[in-house]
Parts: structure tokens; C-alpha cells; sequence
């Protein structure tokens, strides 16, 4: 899967400790004070994508557009991506999903629009499952639940599948240019104890999905098979014709922050 381009850094980020020893780092701005006391307005959290990092293109312009809106805003590296510590190779779903239960529950305070990139719409969906109760809604781009499976393991090769099993890790190029993916038995194993789409997803906050409709790795369908799926009423699904798996354009972005700036007015007290 492709991630974004990372974008210059200005400040430094700040680190949360785990018990076991890892740290993730993350940014956090707050919003508004009288917003949040007096209009409960929820804030913004974005969940990035597999190998993709909280530098990139999406993950900043979200800041600085809530930055203008006076909305809290949280991003952070999963652990073994970008600044925070541990291994890539190491991760499974559920450890990135517990690290971004670890930052809602710690970092974040009120209710919180979960903002899901590609991996990261799965790891939203999981989180949110966790803590209903904290989740005013959710806005997917490129949202690929389950894709250790449907978008990885169906498409491997015998070869590739045995690798896995065998040796334990599957050295993946990708044709993007970036560094190869390392493809972990336990990564695939660890992912089929997550799967969403074979059942109805019980959460029945407000639910945007952005797709491209030229995406490589993942199909447009999959946001039609998340929007029946899910048990909320009101989940709407935008289709951008020409649109890659990064939807980093600017029109596409302003797509994104239109559904996030709805979410936050259709949620706010």
C-alpha cells in the first residue's frame, strides 16, 4: 500500500510511555477551551496506514485545518512506524489498534472523531468497538479493513503463503519506491483475530467513507462492503472518480475536511 509523503516537522514530538517498555510519539493540539466546555466539541484524531507515518500529507493538512478551526487535533506514529520505538516487524493489528486505544484513552479528552488512512480505517473501527462510548463519529480514506486477508493473503502466491509460514516473514517490495514491506506470519495470523466484514459492526456513530475510485490496493468496493456492515444509520460513502490510495490532492483533501467539518457540526452539543 502506498502512504503518504512526509511533510517538514517543526516541533519535535512528544512521547507516551507504555508498560512495556515502548514509547509512541505523537502531536497534540488543543482546541478551543470555551468550544469544548460549552459546545462539547469533539476533537480529531487520525489513525495513519500501514508503514505510513504521522508526517505525511493528510495527517498535517488535518492539523492545520483544525488548528484554524479551533478543534483539538492528535496524531501519532503506531510503534515501529516512524518516531515511536519498536520494531515494524513486530507489529500486528491488534498492537497498533491497543496503541491507538493507549492515545484516545491518555492523550485525547471528550468525544473524538476518529479520522481512519487506509490501515488506519480498520485500526479506527477497532478502537471505536473499544470505546463507544468516547466516539462521535468516523471518517475513513481509504479505509481497508481486513486487509491482511482480502487484500494480502487472497492475493498471495502458493510461494508467498509458504515463505510466510515457514520462515516466518515475507520480504515484499512495492513498486512505489519506498522500503520493502515485511510481511510477518504473525501479522496475518494476528489479523484474521480482527476481521470486521464477515459480521455486522456494531457502532452507530455518524460514519463518512472517502474513496478513490482509482485506488490500487484498495478496491472501491471495500467502502461498500464497510457501509453495509456497519450497524449505524447514517454512514455515507464519497466515491472520487479519478482518486488514488493517497487522496492527497488538494480537491481530494478539501473532500475530506468537508466530511470531518459535517461530523463535528452534526456531533457537537
Amino acid at each position: 500500500m502506498t502512504h503518504d509523503l512526509p511533510t517538514p516537522q517543526p516541533a519535535k514530538p512528544e512521547y507516551l510511555n507504555r508498560p512495556d517498555g515502548l514509547k509512541i510519539a505523537y502531536h497534540h493540539v488543543p482546541g478551543k477551551p470555551s468550544d469544548v466546555q460549552v459546545h462539547n466539541t469533539p476533537g480529531v484524531m487520525f489513525l495513519g496506514g500501514f508503514m505510513s507515518d504521522m508526517t505525511g500529507t493528510k495527517a498535517t493538512h488535518l492539523e492545520a485545518h483544525c488548528i484554524r478551526q479551533g478543534v483539538a487535533y492528535t496524531r501519532f506514529d503506531y510503534t515501529g512506524h516512524g518516531q515511536s520505538s519498536g520494531k515494524f516487524a513486530d507489529g500486528t493489528i491488534g498492537q497498533w489498534a491497543r496503541d491507538a486505544i493507549a492515545v484516545l484513552d491518555e492523550i485525547t479528552s471528550g468525544p473524538q472523531i476518529l479520522v481512519g488512512s487506509s490501515m488506519g480505517g480498520w485500526i479506527m473501527l477497532l478502537a471505536a468497538l473499544v470505546r463507544p462510548e468516547r466516539i462521535a463519529g468516523m471518517v475513513g480514506i481509504a479505509a481497508a479493513p481486513d486487509f491482511t486477508e482480502d487484500l494480502m493473503w487472497a492475493q498471495f502466491s502458493e510461494d508467498q503463503k509458504k515463505t510466510i509460514m515457514d520462515k516466518g516473514a515475507l520480504i515484499e517490495p512495492t513498486e512505489y519506491g519506498d522500503d520493502p514491506y515485511t510481511i510477518t506470519r504473525d501479522l496475518i495470523e494476528d489479523g484474521r483475530n480482527q476481521l470486521l466484514l464477515r459480521k455486522p459492526i456494531n457502532l452507530k456513530c455518524p460514519v463518512r467513507l472517502v474513496q478513490g475510485m482509482q485506488d490500487p490496493d484498495v478496491p472501491w468496493q471495500t467502502a461498500i462492503r464497510l457501509t453495509e456492515a456497519l450497524v449505524s444509520e447514517d454512514v455515507r460513502v464519497d466515491l472520487i472518480k479519478t482518486g488514488d490510495h493517497r487522496l492527497s490532492e488538494p480537491d481530494q483533501l478539501n473532500v475530506i475536511t468537508k466530511h470531518i467539518d459535517e461530523v463535528i457540526a452534526k456531533t457537537a452539543g
